[in-house]
């Protein structure tokens, strides 16, 4: 099991493929397993590294300390202890902001960054709804009560239009293995309610944002109020989980912003 111990915790990571390394960071609540539909569009061109974030999958302890500066040095130490001294990453919303996080404390390290479904802003809207689907978890509801309360954020609403695709994705999610507690939630959720990231959206390295034209979470006019002086793209069809959504066209945009600024 690959791990890496640090003074505080022991990250859980994977590596696939070949080639220049790529970084992959996930979302608020996600760990490795959230980039599963990407890794087969970019492992023969990358080295994809993907790391559970602290309070995630298979990271332990899930009560350890966790903040956005935290996760960044553990991406640092990550591909320290790899050998990679340069490298690409992709971050997914929570992941991006930890990625514009990267590109402020360590920009010579950092040969392109991919913002996805991210901007360094706080909707109070979403810490209400996190904290409604921690409320539904600890309610005795039916395990899947707050998948289903989740998932019309996440997801195009097409995904609507087939019942038993919704109902495939939540047994998915149910029988997943590592899928972090309510406890662990929250412990992530209070760490990032003050977080600050006014100062992230003029990263020192080239950055592209990716945006997800039905994101609901972190909706385009807010992402682009904030990024949208930096080289984006909407894409079409794509809800906040914009790699779950359209996988093929976010690959794409992914290896062709890094062909541009190889390490």
């Amino acid at each position: 099991m690959p791990r890496l111990e640090r003074s505080d915790v022991q990250l859980h990571f994977e590596v696939t493929g070949d080639g220049p390394p790529l970084l992959m960071l996930p979302g608020f609540m996600s760990d490795h397993a959230s980039w599963t539909p990407l890794v087969p569009l970019l492992s023969d061109q990358f080295t994809c590294i993907r790391i559970d974030n602290r309070t995630t999958g298979q990271t332990t302890p899930w009560d350890a300390p966790v903040s956005i500066d935290l996760m960044c040095k553990d991406g640092l130490a990550l591909m320290d202890h790899l050998g990679f001294e340069r490298f690409h990453v992709l971050g997914h919303s929570m992941g991006g902001i930890i990625a514009l996080h990267m590109a402020q404390v360590a920009p010579e390290r950092l040969a392109s960054t991919h913002v996805a479904a991210s901007a360094p802003i706080r909707l109070p809207r979403n810490t209400a709804l996190f904290e409604t689907l921690i409320a539904i978890r600890r309610s005795g509801a039916p395990q899947d009560t707050w998948l289903r309360a989740l998932f019309p954020w996440l997801f195009n609403p097409r995904v609507y239009h087939d019942p038993a695709a919704v109902d495939a994705a939540v047994a998915d999610s149910l029988a997943y293995p590592h899928v972090q507690s309510a406890d662990a939630m929250e412990h992530q959720l209070n760490a990032l309610r003050d977080f600050d990231g006014t100062d992230l959206a003029t990263p020192a390295c080239p950055t592209q944002v990716l945006v997800g034209a039905l994101d609901l979470v972190v909706p385009p006019d807010h992402a682009l109020a904030v990024l949208g002086h930096l080289p984006h793209h909407i894409v079409e069809e794509a809800g906040h989980s914009i790699h779950w959504d359209a996988p093929e066209n976010v690959a794409g945009l992914v290896c062709a912003f890094a062909a541009k600024h190889t390490i």
